[in-house]
């Protein structure tokens, strides 16, 4: 297990070159550069704006200066938000979308896993039929529809909560389920092909044929394997849903690091930029890593290579 981990350790690190080499090179190659502007900008002025944030350095003399600093978790000063730094603005939005998305991905799992669970055993029923609708309806209706349509029943009709502002968990709950719903349909539909494919194997008959109760069966030996999809599917969800939701957070007036994220590509704030796609780079190997030593312990047939 520890070669495992140590080989998937330098294997996310390479990842992590490679995603900020990537972006470093593909910003330098957009067109235009962070201090462009509508309004020209006095050549004199732009010169010594380009020579404070060393953008007049020789690309490879810049690479190397942003590789040292990303080792020392220093993303860099932000070229848009005066005197903030880009560790700065993660530090103060991502705890934001955090709350927000750690509450939409335990109402996705609560609701997901338990209706998948209930479709498959009800198949062909009413239930699944049911179930299926919602879960078509959640994977198919964009979530700027859902928000609009949340912040008008309960904003605006009965007036329940307020939204445009943060206020902490009370204002993050619409937000909360708005993120949820793509998710909770799709690990619904995901349970429900895993378990139905599970119930079809010999080792269930086995269990129902030595008098095992029905729950037993489902929850004891049939959910370990058809959740297994589901983890898989856990890490990337998870790395996605805390880094934020540019619309969810631009409906919901939520100050996220989706809503920086999206802002700092408008303004080509390079360094914001590379920032927050490492900062989720990180997160999302880190959650792969994760979910891939669950997966070893959950399933002994999984062989750590």
């Amino acid at each position: 297990m520890r070669k495992y981990i140590f080989r998937r350790v330098l294997a996310s690190l390479l990842t992590l070159f490679v995603v900020i080499t990537l972006t470093f090179f593909m910003m330098r190659a957009i067109p235009g550069g962070p201090f462009t502007d509508e309004k020209a900008i006095p050549s004199f002025v732009l010169e010594k704006m380009m020579s404070r944030y060393g953008l007049n350095d020789p690309l490879y003399v810049q690479y190397g200066r942003y590789l040292l600093n990303v080792m020392r978790l220093d993303l860099g000063p932000s070229y848009r938000y005066e005197g903030m730094t880009v560790n700065e603005l993660i530090a103060g939005s991502f705890p934001i979308s955090a709350v927000v998305g750690s509450i939409a991905l335990v109402l996705a799992l609560i609701v997901g896993i338990p209706a998948g669970i209930i479709s498959a055993l009800k198949r062909g029923k009413l239930p699944d039929r049911f179930a299926m609708i919602l879960a078509t309806l959640g994977v198919t209706v964009p979530n700027f529809v859902v928000a609009a349509a949340l912040v008008y029943i309960f904003a605006w009709r009965l007036g329940w909560v307020t939204v445009g502002f943060w206020e902490g968990i009370s204002t993050a709950i619409l937000p909360a389920v708005t993120l949820a719903g793509y998710p909770a349909a799709f690990i619904s539909r995901l349970v429900r092909s895993s378990m139905l494919e599970v119930l079809q194997q010999d080792y269930i008959r086995t269990a129902y044929s030595k008098g095992l109760s029905g729950r037993a069966v489902v929850y004891v030996h049939a959910l370990k394997n058809a959740v297994i999809p589901v983890i898989t599917y856990i890490a990337p969800l998870t790395a996605g849903i805390l880094t934020g939701s540019f619309v969810v957070e631009q409906v919901y007036g939520v100050p996220g690091l989706g809503t920086f994220f999206v802002t700092s590509i408008t303004n080509r704030d390079y360094t914001t930029i590379m920032g927050v796609t490492i900062f989720y780079s990180a997160l999302l190997v880190s959650f792969n890593l994760i979910a891939d030593v669950c997966l070893a312990f959950i399933d002994p047939r999984i062989k750590l290579k």
